[in-house]
């Protein structure tokens, strides 16, 4: 009990920012709501830029409001499913928050998944409209007839554009891959001829506090993918403390620039990256393609503010030939997910900008976000930590084998959450759920620690860890000695089948432009700065490593690919 009391104590809440609260007066505001409240207090403020093409708040909601209208042309209903298969373009935050305006349920999906994965998703959603840009969209119509999809909305990457590119764009875009000639087929309509034909004149707005808001699919990378049930509680909450969490970006400065590079098809950028900005009346630079040199000249051509990433877009800028050219000073703040952020890569990014880089952490079922480093003048941030647990969240860390017991401080164990972010459930899967939530308890499945402070260490995922020899070994701790390597960029570490330790220690390595490096090398530097046991016999050299659709190196994809590479041998 002495132990679970320092969790119930909230420890945590005296390291807090200035003025940051430890409970949260929410407003029952659902996000399409604030898209309003953000219209009416400031219409003419830009809400959207694309490839230097603006959008005002005024347009957005005039186009939501003609889609919206649109979509219940086509019998979408309070509660159906509306699809979207989209990069961060115009089109897909028109597209979210007309659902929203519809009275439906958005169903995000990930452009880059296989017909497999999508057919998977379109059934278990049964979504009735689907929105994708036209170069899947051929590949939409053919699967069409094995899903409930009625209606295909197609959008192109040219449909707004400034001059000159909107006259450049047609005779350079099939050269380049970027337009598509969609076939012709019945229901498919393109998403400019929709918007001129419809009114803005959508029914009433519908939709309760506790009702579903979105369907985010968990990766499909093993296994089936699970529907998280995220209501409009939970994603207006969510936002709400964030605003709470980084006070200098609230509605009263709605000059602020927010970088939308985080896809907004996932969790992490649908709330960091377009909810937050909507609710704060800012500005998004959409980046539909997030690479080093085009967030470089995002942040220097519209003086970027705000900027939510991940450590693959910090490394990748840092480390960019041309970064001299680029002035990077107008960043005020950063938030950083997904995974660690090694110590050398905040050292350097801050000293650019001048800007901290709150390190955070997040689930999909927690829409995400659940905890931050502290932000603001005389704030302390961790390296290394995931932060302290934000407004209203309540976390403790508990036995792995039954999740029951509650760890002593600064013992390993299961992180749980419990706060007004947590989904609702998995859709259509009750024994899922059941195994999730448990007395309003989110199981994260990730093994944590806290300290004395309240500051909270993710130290690996519960399915990531290495038994080798009978010892436990967690990849996060090899990946955080190598990226200290000064020639090394990134690194991932695994553990792969072995006759006589049962699991041993293999590392990927991708080593920094012009580097050169040798497995005996790496090896000993591992030597030096590990104990034996954890030492890494294996290292494989590759040109990249395989990613998430926000930049989360994929260790399980690695791992898949070294059984499948052993089971041919």
């Amino acid at each position: 009990m002495a132990e679970e009391s320092k969790y119930a104590e909230k420890v945590w809440l005296k390291n807090y920012g200035h003025d940051v609260p430890a409970n949260i007066d929410y407003q029952e505001l659902p996000v399409i709501q604030a898209l309003y409240k953000s219209a009416r207090d400031h219409p003419t403020n830009t809400a959207l830029i694309f490839e230097g093409y603006r959008v005002t708040y005024a347009m957005l909601v005039d186009m939501v409001e003609r889609l919206a209208t649109a979509l219940v042309s086509m019998g979408v209903k309070k509660g159906d499913r509306v699809a979207l298969l989209l990069p961060n373009t115009i089109h897909c935050v028109v597209g979210y928050y007309a659902i929203h305006r519809a009275n439906a349920i958005v169903v995000s999906n990930n452009p880059l998944y296989s017909d497999r994965e999508l057919e998977h998703q379109l059934n278990d959603s049964g979504s009735k409209v689907l929105i994708a840009l036209d170069l899947l969209a051929n590949r939409m119509i053919d699967l069409r007839p094995k899903t409930p999809v009625k209606q295909i909305i197609t959008c192109g990457i040219g449909d707004y554009l400034p001059f000159p590119k909107n006259i450049l764009f047609p005779l350079v875009a099939k050269k380049k891959g970027l337009k598509a000639e969609v076939k012709k087929a019945e229901d498919v309509f393109t998403f400019k001829e929709i918007l001129a034909k419809y009114p803005p004149n959508p029914p009433e707005l519908n939709i309760g506090w506790e009702d579903v808001a979105c369907l985010q699919y968990t990766g499909g990378t093993t296994g089936v993918s699970k529907g998280v049930m995220l209501t409009h509680k939970n994603l207006s909450c969510n936002v709400q403390q964030l605003e709470a969490w980084f006070p200098e970006f609230k509605p009263t400065a709605p000059e602020e620039v927010h970088m939308g590079m985080l896809p907004f098809f996932h969790s992490f950028g649908m709330t960091c990256a377009m909810n937050f900005p909507v609710w704060c009346g800012a500005s998004i630079v959409l980046i539909p393609r997030p690479e080093p040199k085009a967030l470089l000249e995002a942040i220097k051509k519209y003086k970027v503010t705000f900027f939510a990433s991940v450590p693959t877009m910090y490394v990748g800028m840092i480390n960019h030939p041309d970064l001299p050219k680029y002035d990077l000073s107008s960043i005020k703040g950063c938030f950083s997910g997904s995974a660690p952020l090694p110590v050398e890569v905040i050292e350097k990014f801050e000293n650019l900008t001048g800007a901290a880089i709150c390190e955070g952490f997040g689930l999909t079922e927690s829409t995400p976000v659940t905890h931050i480093n502290p932000f603001g003048e005389g704030a302390t941030r961790i390296p290394g930590s995931i932060g302290l647990p934000v407004s209203d969240t309540e976390c403790k860390i508990v036995d792995q084998d039954k999740g029951t017991k509650v760890m002593p401080v600064g013992e390993p164990g299961e992180l749980i959450i419990k706060g007004p972010q947590i989904m609702k459930g998995y859709w259509n899967m009750e024994d899922e759920t059941k195994s999730t939530l448990r007395d309003g308890w989110l199981y994260t499945g990730d093994i944590a620690t806290m300290d004395d402070n309240g500051y909270f260490y993710i130290v690996d995922r519960k399915k990531d860890m290495i038994i080798a020899s009978g010892y436990n070994i967690f990849p996060r701790e090899i990946d955080e000695v190598l990226y200290k390597h000064p020639k090394i960029k990134e690194a991932c570490t695994i553990g792969v089948p072995d006759e006589y330790r049962g699991e041993t220690v293999k590392v990927f390595v991708v080593l920094k432009d012009g580097e050169t490096a040798t497995e005996e090398e790496i090896i000993e530097y591992c030597r030096e700065n590990l104990a034996k046991y954890k030492v890494p016999r294996l290292v494989e050299f590759r040109d990249d490593l395989p990613k998430s659709a926000v930049g989360k190196v994929l260790r399980k994809e690695l791992r898949k690919q070294e059984i499948e590479k052993q089971n041919k041998a």
